[in-house]
């Protein structure tokens, strides 16, 4: 198989009258059927299915080259149990890129959800200092690969997050696998004085072999990195977000310039020639000016900017490494809508409330979190001696949010643990002992109120029981672009009215 990643296989099943949590979309300037909407504690999320990824087959039908609705109906004709073959975006457009066969069946499958707590490779980047990178390689007669050792505490090597017996895989996006250690050294000395490593430590390193899971970029975690692209959020000022958006000469991408100051722009820490990499949650990398700018009108008085400055950008780009991989590993929780469904969902009428929206309201949340350096992002209330905990002081972007916790939240259970009747001590006693990873089921306090007054015990389950289906038809007609407005201030050449075309998509939530 020539891809740089193996699908993983993921089998869903359902209820009667029950969805399996997820929407089915085709979206305009994105190749295959994508993964959207996933419900949060319902089958698809569970299952470890993940916002953009492609569905390359349904129940052994190779899918990625048929018409989205005959898709649809394979879905929708297998009842209450559905298999996929899916592929990570990242790994789907590398392979698109690159002309690989989708089709080719020799795939060994992740079981389902397992890789969704599995070690993961690691992507760690080294300045040499006056005394060296700080590590020495070795080779083993009879055991394949190329192993750190002798990694000097306190040198480079070390404080990027390497250590003894991590398995080399990649050297500034290369794979050097099957590389025999000569050669290896060599390209490390070829690099210079700044170098990206991928590495597998032993755990991670039995994990994929006994998978036969391909490693790659596209699985690792950019946790050690010592430079970050930025997630900012905006508000729109009387006078705009106070920047303007450029294309610059002999250089690829949409770029930040002409800051004014006390402008949002600047208060939120945007710098000049920032990068911007995404806009409310959408990849900009192929889009034109006009429509990145028409992506941030979008969004109305508010705008998600990720973005990211030169020295990150090419920090990024000697590894060959997509900076949307750190999007996915910090902003997987609470995905931003996408450009189609930014610019293409039917606005729905204020005064009517549908079926689905009342039903919703009367369920809980399971909120799943990775601790940050900041930690999880919100205060755990309560009374000493006294039952019942509440959430206070919600960090805005931080891990709770991002999961969808909000202040004054009642909390049910952590870790699968029910608190209702715990006191305030052994609540914070389990968080503490939670580690990195955090699962909290929590309810609105009125939410809470109700089901208690109805008697329903308050659980998991729920969250199941309350997803539905539904399928959306939308048409948006041709639509004619003009002059671009002030905030932010677009510089492109000028030239005649432009027109685009939005053509039309479809929503299925299966």
């Amino acid at each position: 198989n020539a891809s740089s990643e193996w699908p993983k296989v993921i089998c869903l099943t359902k209820r009667p009258g029950q969805t399996f949590g997820f929407n089915l979309r085709l979206e305009h300037g994105e190749e295959g059927h994508l993964v959207r909407g996933l419900e949060m504690g319902g089958p698809a999320e569970l299952a470890g299915m993940k916002d953009g990824d492609r569905i390359l087959r349904v129940n052994g039908t190779f899918a990625d080259s048929l018409p989205h609705s005959e898709v649809v109906d394979l879905v929708r004709n297998s009842g209450t149990s559905v298999t996929f073959h899916l592929l990570g975006e990242a790994a789907y457009k590398q392979a698109k890129e690159k002309g690989v066969d989708l089709s080719d069946s020799q795939t060994t499958p992740v079981v389902n959800g397992e890789a969704k707590h599995s070690p993961k490779p690691k992507l760690c980047y080294l300045v040499k200092s006056s005394s060296g990178f700080g590590f020495s390689l070795c080779s083993v007669k009879g055991k394949p690969g190329v192993f750190m050792t002798e990694v000097i505490p306190g040198g480079a090597a070390d404080r990027a997050g390497i250590k003894l017996q991590d398995r080399l895989v990649e050297v500034n996006g290369d794979n050097i696998e099957n590389r025999i250690h000569d050669e290896v050294v060599a390209k490390i000395k070829m690099a210079g004085s700044s170098i990206m490593f991928l590495l597998v430590d032993e755990e991670a390193d039995r994990f994929y072999k006994s998978k036969h899971i391909k490693i790659g970029t596209w699985e690792a975690t950019t946790k050690h990195l010592p430079l970050q692209p930025r997630i900012v959020d905006m508000t729109k000022g009387s006078d705009g977000y106070g920047f303007v958006l450029r294309e610059e000469p002999n250089m690829t991408g949409h770029f930040v310039k002409n800051i004014e100051r006390g402008s949002p722009a600047e208060r939120e820490g945007i710098k000049e020639m920032d990068r911007v990499v995404a806009v409310n949650g959408k990849e900009v990398g192929n889009c034109n000016h006009e429509m990145v700018v028409d992506l941030i009108k979008k969004g109305g008085n508010k705008c998600c900017l990720f973005v990211m400055d030169r020295e990150t950008d090419k920090m990024y780009q000697l590894g060959n490494v997509s900076p949307m991989l750190y999007w996915e590993e910090n902003n997987n929780t609470n995905s931003p809508p996408s450009y189609n469904e930014a610019v293409m969902y039917p606005s729905l009428p204020q005064s009517s409330t549908s079926f689905e929206e009342k039903e919703e309201v009367l369920k809980p949340k399971l909120c799943r979190m990775e601790k940050t350096a900041q930690g999880y992002g919100f205060h755990l209330n309560g009374i000493q001696g006294v039952h019942g905990q509440f959430i206070r002081n919600v960090v805005k972007g931080g891990a709770a949010d991002r999961a969808g916790m909000e202040n004054n939240d009642i909390v049910v259970e952590v870790n699968g643990v029910n608190v209702e009747e715990c006191s305030h001590e052994e609540a914070v006693k389990l968080i503490r002992d939670s580690g990195d990873t955090l699962e909290m089921l929590v309810a609105k306090k009125s939410v809470y109120d109700q089901l208690k007054a109805d008697g329903v015990a308050i659980t998991k389950m729920l969250v199941l029981e309350t997803l539905y289906a539904q399928v959306h038809k939308t048409n948006s007609p041709e639509t004619k672009k003009t002059e671009i407005p002030e905030e932010p201030r677009a510089e492109s050449p000028a030239g005649s009215e432009r027109q685009r075309v939005s053509k039309a998509h479809s929503v299925f939530t299966l």
